[in-house]
């Protein structure tokens, strides 16, 4: 058996070192295997058979296979099929505003139905929001109109069915009508108001999701703002829309796992407030919204891993604003909301993340209500 040792190859073609017959790694430490974005992968390169590499955008493995690169799936949460006894991929919705409430409801992203009863905040309020890892949820401040705004974490293991529990643990300050998002490490709450009286914020700060404590400053947003929406991948988070205090279209990103200011992203397709959005490890939705002079059905995508302005996706089965969303790695769910002027509705809807078109009914919430929380066991940036 030959032994190479060798720090650098120079000289070789587009191919690269060719090692003939079988190739043994013997090694007490690791191999690393080429690295890069998902636009960089095949750039003047001829993909051969059972090519693998790290993409740095998905942050996961992938080989070439069928003309077409495959991820490698280590571990995914369980998508409700007959043969698992566990609860699946798991959207929850709670909190929100006709009277205002502290229910919490959840849905099994893969099938249709009616939502169900989870269990109850600690605490009545409208525009509270959620961060997720693939075990467990966040739920982060709020309103408890008309007593003045929280900055309270609460937990809850999605899986199971109960209430919400304290954990001791608060957002720098009182907080609300912001937005939310997360991978499965980091959860980051962006914007929003800290009075519940236009006192509009630009502030990014970060929970660590297994452990907790107080949050943390992580940077600004490019402009202070209220009721924008925020959706991840694994490596980087997006948020868009809002009031600065008119509406706008703006969309911003930032790199989860460093600490630092929003970058500018591009734009939505209209300037628009109150929305919502979810997304898979690619793409990021934006839905609904309010459009002078009354709600919007607009769903707007983005590839997140690349810079540029928002496309049309389609249109929710209703024109709203203020509700929520939740997602798979292949559903996206939109949940309540109001149609201005005629009031709340409890509308379910969903659309297939990877295609192009109108939201089709899923059932219907427990409850009416608009301003409500949304997060998922499965969502984009896990």
């Amino acid at each position: 058996m030959g032994i190479l040792r060798a720090n650098t190859i120079s000289g070789l073609g587009t191919d690269g070192a060719v090692f003939q017959g079988v190739t043994k790694f013997d090694t007490q430490g690791y191999v690393v295997p080429s690295s890069g974005t998902t636009d960089q992968r095949s750039a003047g390169i001829t993909t051969t058979q059972g090519a693998i590499r790290f993409n740095t955008d998905s942050q996961k493995l992938e080989f070439y296979a069928q003309s077409q690169w495959w991820e490698m799936v280590i571990d995914t949460p369980a998508l409700g099929v007959a043969a698992n006894t566990d609860a699946g991929a798991r959207g929850l919705f709670g909190g929100g505003q006709s009277a205002v409430s502290n229910t919490i409801d959840y849905i099994t992203i893969s099938s249709t139905g009616n939502a169900v009863d989870f269990g109850d905040l600690t605490q009545t309020r409208l525009s509270p929001e959620a961060v997720a890892s693939s075990t467990r949820g966040v739920i982060m401040g709020g309103y408890p109109f008309p007593a003045a705004t929280v900055g309270t974490l609460e937990i809850i293991t999605i899986s199971s069915t109960g209430n919400a529990v304290d954990s001791g643990f608060d957002l720098s300050a009182g907080r609300t009508y912001f937005s939310a998002l997360s991978n499965s490490t980091r959860g980051i709450s962006a914007g929003g108001d800290s009075s519940g009286s236009s006192s509009l914020i630009n502030i990014l700060e970060y929970v660590t999701i297994a452990s907790l404590g107080n949050a943390v400053d992580y940077g600004d947003l490019t402009q202070a703002r209220a009721y924008c929406a925020s959706c991840a991948s694994p490596t980087r988070g997006v948020t868009a829309g809002g009031i600065t205090p008119s509406s706008t279209n703006i969309i911003d990103y930032i790199t989860i796992s460093t600490l630092g200011n929003s970058t500018d992203f591009g734009d939505l397709s209209r300037a628009r407030y109150n929305l919502f959005s979810c997304s898979n490890p690619i793409r990021g939705l934006f839905a609904g919204g309010y459009v002078a002079p009354g709600s919007s059905n607009i769903i707007d995508y983005i590839t997140i891993s690349t810079i540029g302005n928002a496309t049309d996706f389609g249109d929710l089965t209703v024109a709203r604003e203020g509700g929520s969303a939740c997602s798979s790695p292949t559903r996206g769910v939109f949940a309540d909301g109001v149609v201005t002027p005629t009031g709340n509705v409890n509308v379910i809807d969903y659309v297939t993340i990877s295609t192009q078109g109108n939201a089709v009914d899923f059932g219907d919430r427990t409850e009416a209500r608009n301003k409500i929380f949304g997060c998922s066991n499965a969502h984009g940036g896990l």
